[in-house]
């Protein structure tokens, strides 16, 4: 038996988080505000640009970081080899600037950090895996029926500190990618 490196650009994303969630304790929370957090500032200043995609890698503590990479670490293989690193690597960037534009627009008095935008991306992503023309598959309409609806849920009746909006625009990024995916294929 030997340890084999799969899925490089999934291991990459989780070490780059990992990079960040230590920076992050380590300056105190700067290097988040400064580089891993998106969040209303002039749009003329390159860093909102920035931030606009790599606000994916931040997080706020040690069980942020963990929820998100173990489902990026338990779908990211799957859909890197379904599809590519190069679409792969389109799909959390395509995540990362709508959930960012999202957040800047409608909510300005809202920061954003973590890769949930990304998991949910994923978790879409992932039920079209065997998506054919003219079919919806089943697990996808049930997949979206149960983490879209508990997001709106969620975001209607429960206060919390989880950005709703960023699970719910990263499924409907996931959702297109899936179908422009599976039609493209065939």
């Amino acid at each position: 038996m030997k340890i084999k490196l799969n899925s490089p650009l999934i291991l990459g994303f989780a070490l780059l988080s990992l990079a960040a969630m230590v920076l992050n304790i380590a300056t105190g929370g700067v290097s988040n505000r400064l580089v891993f957090m998106t969040y209303h500032s002039s749009i003329a200043n390159p860093l909102t640009w920035l931030r606009f995609f790599t606000h994916v890698l931040g997080h706020s503590g040690w069980q942020h970081y963990i929820g998100n990479m173990s489902y990026i670490l338990l779908l990211g293989p799957m859909l890197e080899e379904k599809y590519g690193a190069k679409k792969l690597l389109g799909v959390i960037a395509a995540a990362a600037l709508v959930t960012g534009l999202v957040n800047y627009f409608f909510f300005p008095n809202i920061a954003l950090c973590g890769a949930s935008g990304v998991v949910f991306a994923f978790i879409l992503l992932t039920s079209f895996t065997n998506f054919k023309e003219g079919e919806i598959p089943v697990t996808f309409i049930l997949v979206a029926l149960i983490y879209i609806g508990q997001q709106v849920y969620q975001g209607i009746f429960v206060q919390d500190n989880i950005s709703n909006m960023a699970h719910i625009v990263g499924g409907i990024v996931g959702a297109v990618f899936g179908y422009l995916l599976g039609k493209n294929k065939h």
